[in-house]
């Protein structure tokens, strides 16, 4: 099992080219299942979530085909409605075929998902908001399995917001008949990218943005052609990266409207910071401040943001208070963060957090996607040398960021097992 060495002290400095969002690229690879032919996907990120994708679809009857960042996914043979365990447990967006394959083939089984251990992440509002658009659903053996000679519109309440839920009823919706409205939806630019996508291929949607989606059910949807937005993810780590080790960086094909909560943020921790188009500068001050965060859905501070500040605050200049809204076990790094001499205390969704001098290099494991990002964050400023354990998790949601850290002066090594 591969691992990410870090010898910390570099000041990071230079340019750095943020990759196409894997959370934005997975439902919409999935869209594909709604479409008769042929549809060509640019600024793909080369990542396992993507490659679990492709395998999950290529199961299901559909020709993918990738070269270099640009996947072309042919689901005119779409003829298999099964999704089965093997190729779902490792990652959770797969449920998202669960609305397509019914829209499309009038029936889906689809095995619960897996993903990262964050948290428990019920599909219960999935379930609930077909059954109201007239699908019969099922839990058997670890399956979901539903069926629906015609779905129709219905209005659909979401009791909390759910990205992967109004990801999988938008799908779903596209093609039932009649009118479907979807409140308290997510907002995030994720959702909307996958809305605009489906409206080229000829869907009806409304009020994207907004929390409040209208959707008037077509016949058929035709192929497209589109570019993956940016990681607004990705592209915060980096900035947290800059303002940790005092550095300059710019973040060159971003979206700054994309991270608004975050550039605040990081403005406050005394960064200083400019935009200009699709680039964003990050400056590291002298010291770092302390500030408070709580992680809300979108526009709010992103929970996938959360672990890479908490390393920000870990040495800054006195006492930060983080909490965690979304996932109930998002702070499973901070014992790793302890090993290293962060001074954290957690109580309930909330840690406590003051800052310390240094971190010390140490060897840690990853247990999450976010948290592998964190970890290495935390070796840029540690002493002497930190080994990152357990990198797939990484290897999941970051392209190359051990070469792209490379370049910009970090002394980072991947070592292969």
């Amino acid at each position: 099992m591969d691992k990410i060495i870090v010898e910390g002290g570099q000041s990071l400095r230079g340019e750095v080219k943020i990759s196409g969002a894997k959370n934005a690229a997975l439902p919409i690879l999935i869209s594909s299942l709604l479409v008769d032919g042929s549809c060509t996907y640019s600024n793909v990120p080369d990542l396992k979530d993507i490659e679990s994708t492709k395998k999950l679809l290529a199961n299901l009857g559909v020709r993918v085909a990738m070269n270099n960042n640009a996947v072309k996914i042919d689901a005119a043979g779409l003829n298999n409605y099964e999704a089965p365990y093997e190729l779902v447990r490792k990652m959770r967006a797969s449920i998202l075929v669960l609305g397509p394959l019914v829209a499309r083939l009038k029936k889906a089984r689809v095995s619960l998902p897996g993903g990262c251990s964050i948290g428990a992440r019920p599909i219960n509002l999935h379930l609930k908001g077909l059954a109201a658009l007239g699908a019969k659903v099922d839990l058997v053996h670890g399956y979901v399995e539903a069926s629906a000679d015609t779905l129709r519109g219905a209005e659909i309440y979401f009791d909390t917001v759910t990205v992967t839920g109004t990801e999988n009823l938008l799908m779903a919706a596209v093609l039932a008949e009649g009118i479907t409205i979807l409140r308290n939806s997510a907002r995030e630019p994720e959702v909307v990218a996958l809305a605009d996508v489906l409206n080229k291929m000829g869907a009806k949607i409304e009020g994207i943005g907004t929390s409040v989606l209208k959707i008037t059910g077509v016949d058929s949807l035709k192929p497209v052609a589109v570019s993956i937005i940016p990681d607004r993810i990705e592209a915060g780590t980096f900035m947290a990266s800059a303002a940790l080790t005092g550095g300059d960086i710019k973040i060159v094909d971003c979206e700054p409207t994309h991270l608004e909560s975050v550039i605040h943020k990081l403005r406050l921790t005394g960064s200083d910071i400019t935009i200009e188009s699709n680039i964003i500068r990050v400056k590291g001050g002298d010291k770092i401040s302390s500030i408070d965060i709580k992680t809300m859905p979108y526009p709010g501070f992103p929970t996938d943001m959360q672990a890479q500040f908490m390393v920000l605050m870990s040495v800054a200049k006195g006492f930060s208070v983080i909490t965690e809204t979304i996932f109930e076990n998002r702070f499973i790094h901070v014992s790793e963060l302890k090993r290293m001499g962060a001074d954290i205390k957690i109580s309930g969704n909330t840690a406590m957090i003051t800052g310390v001098e240094k971190l010390m290099g140490a060897p840690v494991m990853a247990t999450d996607l976010r948290a592998s990002a964190s970890l290495i964050l935390a070796g840029l400023v540690a002493s002497d040398t930190t080994e990152v354990n357990r990198v797939y998790h990484l290897d999941r949601g970051y392209e190359a960021i051990e070469k792209k850290f490379a370049a910009l002066g970090a002394k980072i090594k991947r070592v292969k097992a």
